[in-house]
This record gives C-alpha cells, sequence and structure tokens, in this order.
C-alpha cells in the first residue's frame, strides 16, 4: 500500500520549485520528514508508483503522497516509468537484447527471505536472465559484480547473522563483529577503479554463461547498484544455483588468481548456514580455479586464500568470491576474455559434477 504510515507534512525547506510527476524507481523507497537519513521515516512508497514533486535540490525531493509532504532521495525518482512496470513490454525488451535470452525480470530483496532483515542497502533490484536456447541447462548463476554502491562503506552489517565476531582479518580486520555494508574496492595502477573492471568483467561472463545455456542472474549492471553484500548474498541464495563475487586483490605483485577459501576455524565452521555449506564453497573455488589454470591464467599459491567473509558467513548455496588479479593484474579486454572462458569452463565442471 502506497505511503504507509505518512502520519505527518514534512516541513517546507527551500529547493528548486518543480510541478511534475514521477516515478519511484526504488523498490521501497523511504518517505522522511526531512531531508536526512537521520530523519524519520514516515513511510515508504512502491517501485513504479507516480507521485507529484514540489521542489529539488539535486538530492532530495519534496513529493506529496497521499495528501502529506515529505522528502525522498531525487536520485530514485524519473520522468519515465520503470521497465518493470512499463505497460506492454517486458523487462527483456528493455535490458537485454542478447539472442539467448527469452526473458528477464528485476529482483528486488523480499523481505521473508532468510537473512535479508540483516541488509541496510537494498533498495534497487539484480536483474534474473531465462535462458531462450533449445538446449537451456535449468541452472541458474549468480554473477556478483564486486563493490559499486555509492554510500555502502559508511554503512555497517553484522559480519556473522549470530553476531559473533570475525576469525580472520581481511578489509575488516578479526574481531569485529560489523563491517562495512559493502566497500568501494580498490584502484588499479592506472587509476582505474576496481568497481568499473568487475563491472566489465561480469558483462562477459553473463555473455559467455548465456550461451552456454545458463540462466544468470545479474546483481549490478550499471556503476551504481543500491544492493550491499548481505542484499546481494541473499538475493542469490533464493534466485541461483550458485553464486559467483568477482574481485582483484588490493596487492601490487601481480599475483595471479584464488579464490577465498573457508577458514578452517571451528567456531566459524560450526556457525549456520557455513556448517550446512562450506565444503560446497570451498569446492566451487577449487573449480574455478582449475578451470582459469586450463585457459591459461595466472594462478596465485595454491590458488586459495582463507578468509572470513560477510559474502561466505551468510551464503546458503555454493559461493565464492574469486580474485582475478590484484592492482598490478593486465585487465584489458584480452586479459577479461581469458579470464571468463576459465570461470565458464570451471562452473561447467563443477555444475556437472552436481547433477
Amino acid at each position: 500500500m502506497v505511503g504507509i504510515g505518512l502520519l505527518m507534512a514534512a516541513a517546507a525547506v527551500p529547493g528548486t520549485a518543480l510541478a511534475d510527476t514521477v516515478y519511484v524507481t526504488a523498490g521501497n523507497l523511504n518517505c522522511r520528514e526531512g531531508k536526512s537519513t537521520d530523519s524519520a521515516v514516515l513511510g515508504t512508497v512502491p517501485r513504479g508508483t507516480k507521485i507529484q514533486r514540489e521542489s529539488d535540490d539535486g538530492t532530495w525531493s519534496r513529493v506529496t503522497v497521499n495528501g502529506n509532504a515529505c522528502y525522498v532521495a531525487s536520485r530514485y525518482l524519473s520522468s519515465q516509468e520503470p521497465a518493470s512496470v512499463l505497460d506492454g513490454k517486458s523487462a527483456a525488451q528493455v535490458h537485454e537484447k542478447n539472442v539467448h535470452v527469452e526473458s528477464s525480470k528485476d529482483v528486488f530483496l523480499d523481505k521473508n527471505w532468510e537473512f535479508a532483515s540483516f541488509s541496510k542497502i537494498n533498495s534497487e533490484a539484480a536483474v534474473y536472465y531465462k535462458n531462450g536456447r533449445a538446449d537451456r541447462k535449468g541452472k541458474t548463476v549468480c554473477v556478483n559484480a564486486g563493490h559499486g554502491t555509492r554510500g555502502g562503506s559508511s554503512m555497517k552489517t553484522l559480519c556473522h547473522p549470530d553476531g559473533s565476531p570475525k576469525v580472520t582479518g581481511g578489509t575488516t580486520g578479526a574481531g569485529a563483529v560489523y563491517a562495512s555494508a559493502i566497500s568501494s574496492g580498490m584502484t588499479f595502477a592506472d587509476g582505474t577503479p576496481e568497481s568499473t573492471v568487475t563491472l566489465a568483467m561480469a558483462k562477459k561472463l553473463k555473455d559467455k554463461l548465456l550461451a552456454e545455456g545458463y540462466d544468470v542472474v545479474m546483481i549490478r549492471e550499471e556503476e551504481d547498484v543500491q544492493l550491499d553484500n548481505v542484499a546481494r548474498t541473499v538475493i542469490a541464495n533464493n534466485t541461483a544455483d550458485i553464486h559467483i563475487s568477482l574481485h582483484w586483490d588490493s596487492t601490487t605483485s601481480d599475483k595471479g588468481c584464488f579464490f577465498m577459501s573457508v577458514p578452517d576455524h571451528r567456531s566459524y565452521r560450526a556457525m549456520e548456514p557455513v556448517a550446512s555449506h562450506w565444503q560446497s564453497h570451498n569446492a566451487l573455488g577449487e573449480s574455478l580455479v582449475k578451470g582459469l589454470k586450463e585457459k591459461g591464467n595466472k594462478i596465485f599459491s595454491s590458488g586459495a586464500m582463507a578468509m572470513d567473509l560477510t559474502q561466505t558467513s551468510y551464503s546458503t548455496i555454493p559461493s565464492v568470491d574469486i580474485e582475478l588479479g590484484d592492482k598490478a593484474s593486465d585487465h584489458s579486454d584480452a586479459a577479461l576474455e581469458k579470464l571468463a572462458d576459465g570461470l565458464v569452463l570451471g562452473i561447467g565442471r563443477y555444475l556437472d559434477g552436481q547433477k
């Protein structure tokens, strides 16, 4: 229902005067008493809702919902109706023209899904692509382009769903109970943001997986998507058979590829959902590394590094953070093609082995 709990009007604050009709593009947009994320939430408005905008200062818009004035983030308003609610058009017509796609749809975080309540940033959607090939495999791969969530490092989520502390260091140190909802990532030696490269890698991997007959869930297809690590993981848990998060490490030695394996730590491996799934996480990682190696990609050491990750801590399907090099690594188009070929090989072998 639109505007649940909108009990009071917001105080007038100056902005560029407008009188236009706009649409909500977020899954559920918070309506606030003032122009700040610290302001009280008066209610929420679902995606696709048509509302009147009175002013916009570039960051916050004053709007009218059910006759009450409030403030919403301007970036979640558009003069055009969102793709998922356009009459007469499928999401596939808007999102995808790939010859292997039969249809596609937006996937928002369902608040009723297990662990969804631990997410702090979840206003936007992933996209599910159903394969249209005659030999469709009936398996879905979640491709997660690491990072790329503006403001994610300023929010905190529990490292583990049971509230226990991290058992290894990393971006967040061992012993921490809370971590950044999603970090901004590193910058390559040539100045390219990691999030830009993970996105390019994800798009190549998507195309190759679709060509092989897999369905694909794309967590991120733009420079920014408002989904934190918990939201990404929970979406993957409920829409895919496996979850692969793409990253490059922050070192500068051109070290090669490896996956983040589940730490051999008794309390961590005893915690659910890790206890029920850590072996499948490691098996998927090993398969990916073997595929990468066979396609001629450089592998770091044994191909694995133990790490306590938010992703692994909330995953209920085989799930891996794969590091495809570091700051000094070649991330040219040709290099990404070679990496994508290795990942597809590893994915195929892992999923074939699960039949």
